[in-house]
């Protein structure tokens, strides 16, 4: 047995001891509801069972839509509430949305997303703009999602989403991985974030128009839904009024990430978290996961970056899920890795990447990447390299990208090409 396999075996049974200890354990701002009536899982000899590895059904029902909802076309908003959220800086109405969206394989989901119109009246020409700001969410479970942390005062990116709110801005903020929080799942999650801009300016009462300009912006985890929804966004919703996107930090080919993430110290969970969030969304990789994959995936599936991060101490490569030899090159994970891979296809509006000069856990290879690929297809991008590593490159690129937001929604022109 590799060396990684024993101590895999010891991480499950100590994070089950954890997990088994209360509700505390998991530091969630509240415990999620059990689902009813399932099966105890049978820690000696897993049943593999999918629904087991989904996250627990969220504590509030109004996420969950009548039957039905799965005829209605995407974007369809299926109910819709006011929600208080603390921590704005400005005096703004906020709302939440239950709509219909589609996942990576063309299935209806459900989708929740929070909307932020600032009160004062918008001073400038034309229709107030949009901002799809996406956080990177990076968790297994449903008490993770910015529509419950927001209204919690729990949500850690309120400052760049009060910093659009004080321009003026509306403020998009939607539950990006689904229903089933399919974490990394990309596809998914540009999905969602179109349909909820889509379903923000079609709905009269939130006091924005159809033909909105429309800013995309995201980082890390964040820049996953943005990138997505920037990429899709001609094909997808052609109907929206896309003036720009900045993305930051964007994992763009996850097969990159295997040398720089998987099985390193600090980022490895994380790493391992995404690999169980794509397979709920690709079922297909479900096969090839061990007994210990599968004990792991029911102790973590409700679990927020906070719980998952500090188990990167243990460096465990995301091959000790499997007992398939050379499981990252079979066919299965080949096809999945090509799905999840950005650049297939170009965005129509202009897009601003910006990386850190020294991120060792997002190589600067993908931004590259990224670039030459949209750039190969006629899209204008412009890539930025800011000094810093991962966490370090946010502080120095969101100003930028926050400026060349102001510069796309004002109109201000934008030199054709990449550089």
């Amino acid at each position: 047995m590799a060396w990684y396999r024993s101590v895999f075996v010891v991480l499950v049974a100590v994070t089950a001891l954890v997990a088994l200890s209360g509700p505390n354990a998991v530091a969630q701002a509240e415990p999620a509801q059990a689902p009813a009536a399932q099966v105890p899982f049978d820690f000696v000899n897993p049943q593999r069972d999918p629904a087991q590895i989904y996250p627990s059904p969220a504590p509030d029902p109004w996420v969950v839509p009548a039957p039905g909802y799965e005829s209605k076309p995407a974007g369809t908003v299926l109910a819709s509430r006011p929600v208080v959220i603390p921590l704005l800086v400005v005096p703004t109405a906020s709302s939440q949305l239950l709509l219909r969206s589609t996942d990576s394989h063309g299935n209806a989901m459900p989708i929740v997303t929070t909307v932020m119109v600032p009160t004062t009246p918008w001073p400038g020409p034309g229709a107030r703009p949009v901002i799809a700001y996406n956080t990177a969410i990076d968790s297994l479970g449903l008490t993770c999602v910015p529509s419950w942390t927001l209204p919690r005062a729990a949500e850690i990116e309120v400052v760049p989403i009060n910093t659009m709110l004080a321009k003026n801005y509306a403020v998009v903020v939607t539950d990006h991985q689904g229903p089933h929080q399919a974490y990394a799942g990309g596809r998914l999650s540009g999905h969602a974030v179109l349909d909820a801009v889509r379903a923000t300016v079609q709905t009269p009462s939130l006091g924005l128009t159809p033909n909105a300009p429309v800013a995309i912006t995201g980082y890390s985890g964040g820049a996953i839904a943005a990138g997505w929804a920037a990429e899709l966004a001609p094909t997808y919703a052609p109907d929206l009024n896309v003036v720009g996107a900045a993305i930051g930090g964007a994992p763009v080919d996850y097969r990159l990430l295997f040398a720089s993430m998987n099985g390193t110290n600090l980022a490895s969970a994380v790493f391992l978290a995404a690999s169980l969030g794509v397979a709920r969304e690709y079922p297909e990789l479900l096969g090839l996961m061990n007994d210990n994959a599968w004990r792991l995936g029911v102790i973590a599936k409700d679990w927020c970056l906070a719980a998952i991060a500090p188990l990167g101490i243990a460096p465990i490569p995301v091959q000790a899920l499997s007992d398939v030899p050379n499981v990252v090159d079979t066919p299965i994970v080949r096809q999945v890795l090509d799905d999840t891979t950005m650049g297939r296809d170009a965005p129509r509006a202009p897009v601003l990447i910006y990386q850190g000069q020294q991120d060792f856990w997002i190589p600067r290879e993908g931004a590259v990447r990224l670039r030459d690929s949209w750039c190969a297809q006629g899209a204008n991008v412009r890539l930025d390299e800011i000094l810093g590593e991962h966490l370090l490159a946010v502080a120095g690129g969101m100003p930028l990208a926050f400026g060349w937001i102001d510069d796309r929604i004002a109109g201000r022109p934008v030199a054709a090409g990449c550089r």
